[in-house]
Order: structure tokens, then sequence, then C-alpha cells
């Protein structure tokens, strides 16, 4: 990585701030938190499941936010003074991967700071890891629903909704299946699905950027 991508990241990231949009979807997320944590969540894993489908498309609208967060007359000089759209595409998704990851450590985080029920260190793990899963395959459709893929926000809000269903009901379907099932299960941390989920981020992001240099 370098560091050229990496200050076309913090370049991205400052936008984002700015146009405040990454607001709707966290607060949606502390809000679906408020809600499952308000009561006594029970014992280990608590709600952690649903923490986990929740954020799959929470991720997904904010990365959506992130992909989109520039105008598109904007992106051909961005382009430029990075050095071409590789570096611009990279450190789009490292921000919006920054900011699912964020939003993964808050319900892990919860019935560790404000503890009513003993969570053991290894379910902790897999909780985190199953987390990281679903933030980064939300990731993955969030930059697949964005520009350039598709460049009208209501047809990408379709599309999105429209992925996030089909994927999220099926248990056994990686990433985020799979990685919900281990906190269920009480397995071993879904090491594989996360690993999966980035790759699929990684693969949307190399995608817009074939797709960008072709245009």
């Amino acid at each position: 990585m370098t560091s050229r991508t990496l200050a076309v990241a913090r370049y991205v990231a400052a936008d984002v701030l700015r146009s405040q949009r990454w607001l709707l979807p966290v607060l949606a997320y502390g809000a679906v938190l408020g809600v499952l944590y308000g009561g006594d969540p029970g014992p280990a894993p608590g709600v952690w499941p649903a923490t986990a489908f929740a954020l799959y498309p929470l991720a997904a609208w904010l990365a959506l936010v992130v992909a989109n967060a520039e105008a598109p007359e904007q992106r051909p000089v961005t382009a430029v003074s990075a050095g071409g759209y590789g570096r611009v595409a990279a450190g789009t998704a490292l921000v919006a991967l920054a900011g699912g990851l964020v939003m993964a450590q808050l319900p892990v985080l919860v019935p560790l700071v404000v503890p009513r029920h003993p969570y053991p260190a290894a379910l902790v793990l897999t909780g985190l890891v199953a987390h990281l899963a679903a933030a980064a395959a939300g990731t993955a459709v969030g930059l697949v629903c964005a520009r350039p893929f598709v460049r009208r926000i209501g047809w990408s809000f379709c599309l999105g909704v429209a992925i996030v269903t089909v994927t999220a009901v099926q248990p056994w379907l990686p990433p985020v299946g799979t990685a919900v099932g281990a906190i269920v299960d009480g397995g071993p941390p879904p090491v594989a699905s996360a690993l999966l989920a980035v790759v699929l981020a990684g693969a949307a992001a190399a995608a817009g950027w074939a797709v960008e240099r072709r245009r």
C-alpha cells in the first residue's frame, strides 16, 4: 500500500465526513443497538446474531455513501491527482471498510463494557470476527451498487436491498450466513468467512477500477 493511496483514503474520508451522509447508516445502527441492548440481552451470545445481520445492510449503506460522496465530474480530477483510478478505488474501499469495521466493534464491546452476564473470551473472538465478516460483506455489496456500476441512487438502493435480502436469509451461504451461524453454534471464529468478505470487497473495488478505466 503506497503513501499516495493512503493520501487518497484520507481525502475520501474527509469528503465523506464533510458531507455528513455517513450519519444516517451509523445512527440507524446505533438505534438498532439501543433497542437490542435496551433490556437484558441475556447470556452469551445474546443479541449478536441479530446485530451481525443488521450490520450487513447498514455497512452496505455506509459503503454506498462513501463511494458516492464525490461528485461524478470531480472523479477524473481526483484520479489524475492520485495517479490513476486504481488508487482512488483502493482509497474508497479502505475508507468504506474502515467505517464498517468500526461499526462491527460496537455490539461486541457493549456487553464487555456493561457486563450483565459472563462472555467467554473464545465466544467474544467468534462474535468479533463474525461481525467483521458481516461488515466487509456489506462493504462489498455497497461498492457494487455504487458508482461507477450504478449511477442513480434509486437503482443503487433497490439493487442493494435485493442483494442483501437474497444473501442474508441463507444460513448456509458464506460469508454472512456462515459467520452468524458460528455465533449461534458457539463455534470457532469464522476466519474463512471474514477473509472471503474482505476478498469480495477488494474484488468489488478492482471491478470498479476496471469499469472507470474503460470509460
